[in-house]
């Protein structure tokens, strides 16, 4: 794999991390610089750690995943997405809230927006593939995708609040959607 598909691959599975990133900006009334850097680096460590895993388990570690891992997160990101949908409709619960870094609804989404690139670990371990370069790219990109995901949502999100909000929980609940379609076809 040369270095130009390495990138599209990357750019292709940070996909869903971008979505959800975007997501996490529409809930800050401001720009928090440190929950933007922290939401895209878990996101980056995550798209990176499952490549590198799926790489060192190999075949058999897939074919454990691979019968439930659309169920996982489809489930993931319907909790989450649900939430915001809800925290949409009930704006008074949330109103005066300033926006806090929410370390465990950050690694639900990093797992479950991650969990497809496992399968393309077991695909480098077939092709031989500079497992540690292919890593670090890929990590790098989802970081910078999500980075800026998280600034176009929260500028986004400020203009449009809670239908913003919905928006972006409806979002995440297709995500987990599409998903699951495509694990169980």
């Amino acid at each position: 794999m040369n270095t130009v598909e390495l990138l599209l691959l990357s750019a292709g599975l940070a996909m869903d991390a971008f979505s959800a990133s975007v997501c996490e900006g529409i809930r800050m009334k401001k720009i928090n610089h440190m929950g933007a850097f922290l939401t895209a680096l878990f996101f980056g460590i995550f798209q990176a750690g499952m490549p590198l895993a799926g790489y060192f388990l190999g075949k058999r570690f897939s074919e454990i995943t691979s019968a439930y891992d659309h169920w996982i997160a489809f489930i993931l990101l319907g909790i989450i997405g649900g939430k915001m949908v809800w925290e949409a409709f009930h704006p008074e619960e949330n109103e005066n809230k300033e926006y806090t870094f929410n370390l465990k609804e950050i690694i639900i989404l990093s797992v479950a927006t991650s969990i497809d690139a496992l399968a393309v670990g077991i695909v480098f371990s077939a092709q031989k593939t500079n497992i540690l370069f292919s890593v670090l790219v890929i990590g790098a990109v989802t970081f910078l995708l999500s980075l800026s995901g998280v600034v176009i949502g929260n500028r986004f999100g400020g203009r449009y609040g809670s239908k913003a909000e919905t928006a972006g929980g409806i979002v995440l609940i297709f995500i987990g959607v599409k998903l699951l379609v495509q694990g169980i076809f």
